[in-house]
């Protein structure tokens, strides 16, 4: 029976690196459609994003179940926990990839973005998938130094988020309110969307210290 019970708690590991892969490609294609003004990627992203919240409602399912069940403790309670909110994490990362296909679908067949903001979203998506696919790897294999590591590319996503307001603010800004509007909703887009990836590491990081990263000796085990 224990046997089982680990497996059923392996499981949940592997069903949020599965969302982790999901939301990873959803804005990679998100990325596309609002870089290219690609209708039918932008279209994708927003009818897949049902999948992701069934995978989150499945996931939090299981989770739930175990605790009613099992009555885990411990690391096995903390593991528990720790699925529950790194799921919710994930589906709200996989809703802000469907606003950037929105606002690809919205303003189709003209481009969102004016040519001189393109390089900070493109920038941006790059370091938002690789976040996606940092978080599935240390939910695979609990590496503390790995989920820690993800700071400097959320650093560096926070950085671009933040220039962009003085491309916006620059008085030779020529785009108009609109444009100015959907750039700053959609970079806050993709500056939540690594907020969201990396929770879920830093979950990881209470998952195997039980300590929040922050606090004091979290990267002790106990």
């Amino acid at each position: 029976m224990r046997h089982v019970y680990h497996e059923k708690l392996d499981s949940l590991a592997a069903e949020l690196a599965a969302m982790c892969a999901s939301i990873g490609e959803a804005m990679e294609l998100a990325t596309r459609s609002l870089l290219e003004a690609d209708l039918s990627l932008a279209e994708q992203v927003i009818s897949g994003d049902e999948a992701v919240d069934e995978a989150r409602a499945t996931t939090e399912e299981h989770a739930y179940s175990l605790l009613a069940l099992q009555a885990p403790v411990a690391t096995d309670l903390r593991t528990v926990l720790a699925v529950i909110h790194a799921a919710e994490s994930l589906e709200r990362a996989g809703d802000l990839a469907v606003h950037v296909a929105k606002a690809a679908r919205r303003r189709h067949p003209q481009r969102v973005l004016p040519d001189d903001v393109q390089p900070y979203f493109a920038e941006m998506g790059k370091i938002a998938v690789q976040l996606a696919g940092q978080a599935e790897q240390v939910i695979l294999t609990k590496d503390l130094a790995a989920a820690r590591a993800m700071d400097s590319a959320d650093d560096a996503m926070d950085d671009l988020h933040r220039h962009l307001f003085t491309v916006l603010m620059d008085k030779d800004w020529e785009h108009g309110v609109a444009t100015a509007v959907d750039v700053t909703l959609l970079g806050r887009f993709y500056e939540r969307f690594a907020d969201h990836a990396v929770s879920v590491a830093q979950r990881v990081v209470f998952l195997v210290t039980g300590r929040m990263p922050g606090s004091a000796k979290d990267e002790e085990p106990i």
